[in-house]
C-alpha cells in the first residue's frame, strides 16, 4: 500500500510539474522565467540533487541551467566535441582537463528527429529511489522545444524588422538617382543598372544646373546594404548642396572629402567621378577621385580615351593629397561612358573577368551608336559574356552623347 502510494504522490508532482511549465509556455512568459520553473521543477518535485543544462546554439552547446555543482564545468560546448552513440547509449565528451562532469551520474538527451536540440546532465537525491528518466527526458524535451520555438520566432521577427530596413533604403536609393535622363537635342542619356542585391553601392547622378551647364558623375561606396546606402545618400545631399552653390570643382571634391572622413573616420571611402560640361563654350572639366576612368570618344576619332586626372578616393584622408583638375576643350560631337567596377569585374563561368580591354573594344566598336542601341548591345554582350554566372557586385554604365 505504502509503495502505490508513493507511485501516486509521484504521479501527482509529475503531473503538476507538467502543468506548471506548460501553463509558463502558454503565458508566453520569457526564457528566464521557463528556465527557472524548470529548475525548480527539477529540484523540488524530482528526485534530482543537481544538473547542467546544455542547448544546442550556433554550432555549440550553452549551459542554461546549473544547480548543485561543485566541478568545474564549461559554459559552452562546441558541437563537435560531443560523440552522441545512439546505439550504444553512450555520449562522450572531448573536454580540456579543467572540466569535469563525474560527480553527475546520468545525461538525457533530447532530440527533434536525428538534431540534438539539448543535453540534461544530472545526479539524484536518494540513491535507493528511482528516477523517472522518461518524464524527465519528456519535461526537458517540451522546455527546449519552446526555447527553440522562442528563439526561431525571434530569428523571424529579427528578419522581418531587417526586409522592412532593406525595402526603405532600397527606397532610399532609388530616390537618389534621376527621375528621367535627358533625351533631347543637346544630350542624350542613357543607364543600365544591375544591383547585386536589394541595396547596391552604387551611384549616378546628372544635374542640368541651366541651359549652358551640366554636371554628371558616377560613385560606388565601400561596403553594401543599409549603411551603404545612409552613406550615398548623405554624400548625394552634400554634392547637390555644393553644386547649387558657386563652388568650383576644386572646392566640391575637397569638401566631400571633408565631410566624407568627418563622417567615417576614415573608415568607409568613395570612389567618385565629376564632370562639368558648358554647352556655350564646349569645354569639359572634371576629377577623377579613384574611380574606374570613363570613356571619351569624339565622334571624328576611332579610339576613345581614358579620363584618369583627379585624386585619389574620397574619405581616406582627412585632406587630399593631390588634386587635378582635368579638362578638354573645342568638344564638337562626343559621348562619355562612366561605368563602375562591377562592368569590368563581370565573370563568366571559367572565372575570368570582362576587363577593361574588352570593355574599351566594346566602345570603340560601337561609339557612335545611340545611347539606347548602344545599351542593348552592352547589355546582351555583359549577358553573353557571364552565360548567368550571378553578378559580384554592382553594376552601372552610364552614357553621355553630347551633339
Amino acid at each position: 500500500m505504502t509503495t502505490i502510494t508513493h507511485k501516486y504522490q509521484r504521479k501527482e508532482l509529475e503531473l503538476k510539474s507538467l502543468l506548471e511549465i506548460t501553463q509558463a509556455i502558454n503565458e508566453n512568459q520569457s526564457e528566464a522565467v521557463l528556465l527557472n520553473i524548470f529548475k525548480f521543477t527539477c529540484l523540488v518535485h524530482l528526485n534530482i540533487k543537481s544538473l547542467v543544462l546544455y542547448v544546442a546554439k550556433e554550432g555549440a552547446f550553452e549551459k542554461k541551467v546549473a544547480h548543485g555543482v561543485k566541478g568545474n564545468v564549461p559554459e559552452l560546448i562546441p558541437a563537435d566535441q560531443v560523440m552522441d552513440e545512439k546505439k550504444s547509449g553512450e555520449l562522450r565528451l572531448e573536454l580540456e582537463e579543467e572540466y569535469s562532469f563525474q560527480e553527475l551520474e546520468t545525461y538525457l538527451p533530447v532530440y527533434h528527429k536525428d538534431k540534438m536540440l539539448a543535453i540534461l546532465f544530472l545526479r539524484r537525491k536518494d540513491q535507493e529511489m528511482d528516477l523517472d528518466l522518461d518524464f524527465t527526458q519528456a519535461l526537458t524535451n517540451i522546455l527546449v522545444v519552446a526555447l527553440e520555438n522562442k528563439r526561431f520566432a525571434r530569428k523571424q521577427l529579427q528578419q522581418e524588422v531587417l526586409n522592412r530596413e532593406i525595402a526603405i533604403a532600397s527606397q532610399v536609393q532609388q530616390m537618389l538617382f534621376p527621375a528621367e535622363l535627358p533625351m533631347d537635342k543637346e544630350l542624350k542619356a542613357k543607364v543600365t543598372y544591375l544591383p547585386h542585391s536589394r541595396v547596391g553601392g552604387d551611384y549616378y547622378d546628372l544635374i542640368r544646373k541651366s541651359e549652358e551647364e551640366v554636371y554628371f558623375c558616377i560613385a560606388d561606396v565601400s561596403g553594401k546594404g543599409i549603411s551603404a546606402a545612409l552613406l550615398m545618400s548623405n554624400f548625394q545631399a552634400a554634392l547637390r548642396t555644393l553644386l547649387r552653390s558657386d563652388a568650383d570643382l576644386p572646392m566640391v571634391v575637397n569638401q566631400l572629402n571633408y565631410t566624407l572622413f568627418e563622417n567615417t573616420h576614415g573608415e568607409r571611402f568613395i570612389t567618385f567621378f565629376l564632370g562639368h560640361f558648358n554647352f556655350k563654350t564646349r569645354k569639359l572639366q572634371f576629377v577623377n577621385a579613384g574611380h574606374n576612368p570613363p570613356l571619351l570618344c569624339r565622334a571624328n576619332e576611332k579610339k576613345c580615351e581614358s579620363l584618369d586626372a583627379g585624386t585619389t578616393i574620397l574619405g581616406a584622408f582627412d585632406e587630399l593629397p593631390f588634386l587635378q583638375i582635368g579638362e578638354r576643350e573645342d568638344l564638337g560631337e562626343f559621348s562619355l561612358h562612366l561605368y563602375t567596377d562591377g562592368v569590368t569585374e563581370a565573370m563568366n563561368p571559367a572565372q575570368e573577368e570582362f576587363g577593361e580591354e574588352r570593355l574599351e573594344q566594346f566602345v570603340n566598336k560601337n561609339s557612335r551608336m545611340d545611347p539606347d542601341d548602344f545599351h542593348r548591345k552592352f547589355l546582351k554582350q555583359i549577358r553573353a559574356f557571364s552565360q548567368e554566372e550571378p553578378l559580384r557586385d554592382d553594376l552601372t554604365m552610364l552614357s553621355l552623347r553630347f551633339q
